[in-house]
């Protein structure tokens, strides 16, 4: 086995304290570390001045996926037992993949009330890894029945409660379907995304609906035996077309986070071409993946040992990622979704 598929050498010591809780008033005003992934070289600067690092021709690719209120809190009928309900993934007519706590409470069958009964839900079987299938039923539109009685399923290891729901959502959200947010596009404003464009440098946009796979520790020593969650996708005919006229005319495709990555090299044929459709992807990229998209990479700091954090090494070196996340640290930089930024170039 070579030594880099270890799960053990994505590891870091991160200090609790760099975990951010909350996310900045201005969102643009965040740290952004620049890392050289040739030479493994860092740079300090504030988010904002991210536009100083993208040249005229440059594509920078967004993932406008939007996140859902996907957690609802209800009550098993006939009883007062609390069920914590957790939405993963849209089936057809109303059935949703979820996450149901406690499990043992909700056999297929149960029904769960939540909100006085303004939307009430039947367990119809269990699937893979426990996950329910849950049946819906209420009156008028769903997504407006969650937005009513849903809370945003924010990441485990953050514990203060979202005073703005809009504030773990992208400025440039649009399609629902997300149980988390596709963070490193978190840093944009409105204003910077006019300048990026004002400098000549097109925004072409995909979509993958982020599922809560993203937050699932690797549990196997040797990561090439981890499963990797399957994630839906959507690129259209004119975004496809103007990342390939960028790479035609030598710009560089700039990826805006993991899922934005992920999408790209999911479409992406062996010469290069970006191909329009959608699916389902399971793509799991660590060190030793030839990249066949991306040039450059905007992200967050991921969790110690996560397949985000795999990524990241395959694009810019696992020693030089390492050792940036150390000095990211010694800085004092804030971790995770609502964390500081890096672009990795």
């Amino acid at each position: 086995m070579k030594k880099e598929m270890s799960l053990h050498d994505y590891y870091y010591d991160l200090p609790e304290k760099l975990i951010a809780q909350d996310p900045l008033l201005d969102r643009s005003s965040s740290k952004l570390m620049i890392l050289d992934k040739e030479s493994g070289s860092v740079e300090h600067h504030v988010f904002k001045d991210i536009i100083d690092y993208l040249h005229e021709g440059d594509c920078l690719v967004i993932n406008d996926t939007k996140v859902i209120p996907a957690r609802l809190y209800g009550a098993k009928v006939g009883t007062d037992a609390k069920i914590e309900v957790l939405l993963l993934k849209r089936k057809e007519n109303d059935v949703w993949e979820t996450l149901v706590k406690p499990g043992k409470k909700c056999k297929p069958g149960t029904k769960i009330s939540f909100g006085d009964g303004l939307l009430t839900g039947e367990v119809l079987e269990v699937v893979e890894e426990g996950n329910r299938l849950i049946q819906f039923s209420y009156e008028g539109i769903f997504e407006e029945v969650l937005d009513q009685l849903g809370e945003m399923p924010l990441p485990p290891y953050i514990t203060h409660k979202l005073e703005d729901k809009n504030r773990y959502q992208t400025v440039y959200a649009r399609y629902e379907g997300s149980a988390a947010a596709p963070t490193a596009g978190l840093h944009f404003t409105k204003e910077l995304l006019e300048q990026i464009q004002a400098k000549g440098i097109k925004i072409a946009h995909v979509t993958l609906h982020v599922g809560l796979g993203t937050f699932r520790p690797v549990k196997v020593e040797n990561i090439l035996e981890h499963h990797m969650h399957s994630e839906f996708y959507m690129v259209d005919e004119k975004d496809a077309q103007i990342i390939n006229e960028t790479k035609q005319n030598g710009g560089r495709v700039i990826s805006v986070g993991t899922t934005s990555t992920r999408t790209l090299e999911t479409v992406t044929d062996d010469n290069g071409v970006v191909h329009a459709g959608s699916g389902w992807t399971q793509i799991f990229i660590y060190p030793g993946y030839q990249f066949k998209a991306i040039d450059c990479l905007i992200t967050n700091f991921h969790l110690p040992e996560s397949t985000l954090l795999m990524l990241v090494s395959a694009l810019a070196g696992r020693e030089h990622v390492l050792a940036a996340y150390q000095e990211a640290v010694k800085q004092e930089y804030r971790f995770f979704s609502f964390g500081d930024a890096m672009f990795i170039k």
